[in-house]
């Protein structure tokens, strides 16, 4: 059940292969909605910031409403990790393997394994996204008992190929990547994270123009850093009645995140005058790189 109209980009994508087949009589998991405001924050530093970490089964998502002078260190990160900047965001000076990066507008930054830093140099935003291989972060994540059981329709997390001369320091500013009419958002990835900055929208999205689809075997993490959204999700029904799931039509504000199981049929609906998501894969989606719509497939090539 794929519902692009004509004219939206993706409906030429070709059809992605399922790495997970599932039993359709396994149960489906609920999807979450996370507004980080609404919830206890996991750390609090002495200057006040304060981190969210909430995850998925391979991914995890850490939110921080950050001080200016707050250093944030990984001392032995086994895999790539990225901060996402935005419009809210706050400036920061990444160090990782020698390197120095100052980033004071949006951008998609890589952080290489092992030791790194990020400091604050105004008050402002900071996301950071891990792998699930981030042990301590993934215990810690808020929703953990989410995962206590878990979700069998989800493909492992699997490592493409490593970044063309090696793991280190990479920043993509989003201007070096305009909005473009022949690809879907600005879509970036790593070894095994993809993030697409889909476009800003300047009113509600139009209630005659959605996009209800599925994905088998992968969750959607769409995390919304302005405005306000209507999630609609709609659950298959398998053979065992007593666990079907009526429609939701969950409204959050920002920031916040919505986590969708797969095989879901998902769609996103603004419905503020001004909003933005950032939709996050992990792995990263095979269709999307074979479209030819990754910005840094230079670096990331697919296998």
């Amino acid at each position: 059940m794929t519902m692009y109209a004509a004219d939206d980009i993706r409906s030429k994508l070709a059809p992605p292969a399922q790495s997970n087949p599932a039993d359709p009589s396994l149960p489906v998991k609920p999807a979450q909605y996370l507004e980080f405001l609404e919830l206890e924050p996991n750390e609090v530093t002495e200057r006040g910031s304060r981190t969210w970490h909430v995850r998925s089964t391979n991914a995890v998502l850490s939110f921080t409403e950050a001080k200016a002078g707050d250093v944030f260190r990984r001392a032995d990160q086994p895999d790539e990790y990225t901060v996402l900047s935005y419009s809210e965001s706050a400036p920061m000076r990444i160090v990782a393997k020698g390197d120095e990066h100052v980033v004071a507008e949006p951008a998609f930054a890589v952080v290489p394994p092992g030791a790194s830093t990020v400091e604050v140099l105004e008050d402002g935003v900071l996301v950071r996204l891990f792998s699930a291989n981030a042990d301590d972060l993934r215990t810690a994540a808020l929703n953990a008992d989410a995962y206590a059981d878990p979700d069998l329709r989800v493909a492992p997390l699997r490592p493409g190929p490593d970044p063309q001369g090696g793991f280190r320091l990479r920043v993509y500013p989003l201007a070096d990547a305009p909005i473009s009419p022949d690809r879907f958002g600005r879509i970036f990835r790593t070894t095994n994270l993809m993030v697409n900055f889909v476009p800003e929208e300047t009113g509600p999205r139009d209630a005659t123009k959605l996009s209800p689809h599925f994905h088998d075997d992968f969750e959607q993490l769409s995390f919304g850093v302005k405005g306000r959204f209507t999630h609609h999700v709609r659950y298959p029904w398998g053979p065992d009645s007593t666990l079907w799931r009526d429609d939701e039509h969950r409204d959050v504000g920002t920031p916040s995140v919505c986590i969708i199981p797969p095989p879901t049929v998902h769609t996103s609906q603004g419905s503020g005058t001004h909003q933005q998501l950032l939709d996050i894969f992990a792995p990263p989606r095979e269709d999307f790189a074979e479209a030819g719509w990754v910005l840094n497939a230079d670096d990331y090539p697919a296998e």
